[in-house]
C-alpha cells in the first residue's frame, strides 16, 4: 500500500492542473544518438511524441534507430503500428528539429565545453517557450549554465539505463532553475510515461549519489575475499532485484570508477579489484566479461556458499546513510520522496517501504525490545 500511495504521489507531478497554458508537449528533439540518447529518443517515439535524434552524421544515428526498430517491433508485434511509430523517430544530423521542438534534451558525452558551447547555440535557435534540458549524471547543472543567455531555462532530466525499463526519471533543479521551466519538464515526464522525481543539482543527485557507495561497499567485500555470487545472493534474500556486483557489470565498471571518484570525497580509495578489471579492459557486460564472465548478456556465476552473518546489513548501511545525508542536504523534500526515489530508481527492496521507512520500523523494534 504505501509504494502504491508513493507511486501515486510521483504520479502527482506534471499533472494538468485543467488550467489554459497546461505544457502539452508534441515535439522532443534528442541531441546524442549513444545508447541514452537514442532510447529516450525511441522511448518518447512510442509514447507518441514526434522525435528528432542529432548526432554528427548519419552514421552515427543508424544504431539507435536499429535498436528502436528491434524494440519496436518486440512491443508492438504489429508491422504497421512499428512503421508509424518509426515514422515518428526521425534522423536529424543537421538539428534542424531543435526549431520546433518542445522539447530539447542534450545527451551527449560528458564534457563541460561541449555542453556549454552546444546550449549557447541551442538558446540561440530554439522556440522562446521551449525546455532546455541536460541528461547529465556528473556535472553540475550551474556549470553549464553560464552559457546561456538566460541560465533559468536550463534543468535537468535524467533518466537511467536501461531507459525502457527504468520508471523513475530526476528532474533537477539548478540554483538558477525556473520554476515554469521545472514544471514543463515534470509534465514532459508525466507526458512519456514516466515518475518524475523533484531533485536539487548536487552531486549524483538522489538515486546515483545512494547507490555509488552500496556498490564500492559490495566491491571491498570483493576486495576482503568474499566471492561476487556471495555478495549479490546476500542483497538478493534481502529483497533487491539484483545484487551490487551484477549491477556494477550492468552499469559499467569504468562508470562505476568515475562515479566513485565524484562521489566518494577526497582521499577515498577505490576497490583494488575493480581497478585491476578496469586496467584490463573487463568492463563489465558491455565488454564481455566485469567481476562476472557474460554469455549472451548473461552472468556466468557460481553456486553460492553460505552467506555471512551480517553481510545484507553492511551492504545496505552505506546506502541507507547516503539517503539521510541526501535528506539532510535537501536534495529531496522529504524522507517520504527520499523513499519513493530510491525504490523506483534502485529497485530497493520495496516490501521495506523505502529505506527511511525500513529505517524507521527497525529503530521502533530496537526500541520495543
Amino acid at each position: 500500500m504505501r509504494v502504491y500511495y508513493l507511486q501515486e504521489r510521483l504520479k502527482g507531478f506534471g499533472k494538468s492542473d485543467g488550467k489554459s497554458g497546461d505544457f502539452a508537449p508534441k515535439h522532443l528533439h534528442v541531441i546524442g544518438a549513444g545508447v541514452m540518447g537514442g532510447d529516450i529518443a525511441a522511448w518518447a517515439a512510442l509514447r507518441g511524441l514526434t522525435v528528432t535524434l542529432q548526432d554528427q552524421n548519419v552514421e552515427r544515428i543508424a544504431p539507435a534507430i536499429q535498436r528502436a526498430a528491434a524494440a519496436f517491433k518486440k512491443k508492438l508485434r504489429d508491422d504497421t503500428q512499428v512503421r508509424f511509430t518509426l515514422d515518428r523517430l526521425i534522423p536529424d544530423p543537421s538539428g534542424q528539429g531543435v526549431r520546433q521542438a518542445d522539447v530539447v534534451i542534450e545527451a551527449i558525452f560528458e564534457n563541460l565545453e561541449a555542453k556549454r558551447k552546444l546550449f549557447a547555440d541551442i538558446e540561440r535557435i530554439a522556440k522562446p517557450g521551449a525546455v532546455l534540458a541536460t541528461n547529465t549524471s556528473s556535472l553540475r547543472l550551474e556549470d553549464i549554465a553560464t552559457a546561456l543567455q538566460n541560465p533559468a531555462r536550463l534543468v535537468g532530466i535524467h533518466f537511467f539505463n536501461p531507459v525502457a525499463k527504468m520508471p523513475l526519471v530526476e528532474v533537477v533543479e539548478g540554483a538558477s532553475s525556473d520554476a515554469v521551466a521545472l514544471k514543463q519538464a515534470m509534465a514532459f515526464v508525466r507526458k512519456i510515461d514516466k515518475l518524475a522525481l523533484p531533485v536539487k543539482s548536487a552531486p549524483g543527485f538522489l538515486v546515483n549519489a545512494v547507490l555509488a557507495p552500496y556498490m564500492q561497499e559490495a566491491m571491498r567485500c570483493v576486495d576482503e575475499g568474499i566471492a561476487p555470487e556471495v555478495v549479490d545472493e546476500a542483497v538478493l534474500a534481502f529483497g533487491m532485484p539484483l545484487g551490487p556486483i551484477e549491477l556494477a557489470d550492468t552499469v559499467g565498471l569504468d562508470i562505476a570508477v568515475a562515479a566513485g571518484k565524484e562521489l566518494a570525497g577526497e582521499g577515498a580509495v577505490p576497490p583494488k579489484k575493480l581497478l585491476e578489471l578496469v586496467a584490463a579492459g573487463h568492463l563489465g557486460r558491455k565488454t564481455g566479461r566485469g567481476f562476472y564472465t557474460y554469455n549472451q548478456g548473461k552472468p556466468a556465476k557460481q553456486a553460492a556458499t553460505s552467506v555471512p552473518a551480517g553481510l545484507a546489513e553492511r551492504l545496505v548501511r552505506p546506502l541507507l546513510d547516503a539517503v539521510q545525508r541526501c535528506i539532510e542536504q535537501g536534495v529531496v523534500a522529504d524522507a517520504e520522496l527520499a523513499d519513493a526515489g530510491v525504490i523506483f530508481g534502485t529497485g530497493f527492496a520495496p516490501y521495506t517501504g523505502g529505506p527511511m521507512n525500513y529505517l524507521k520500523e527497525h529503530s521502533l523494534k530496537e526500541h520495543k525490545v
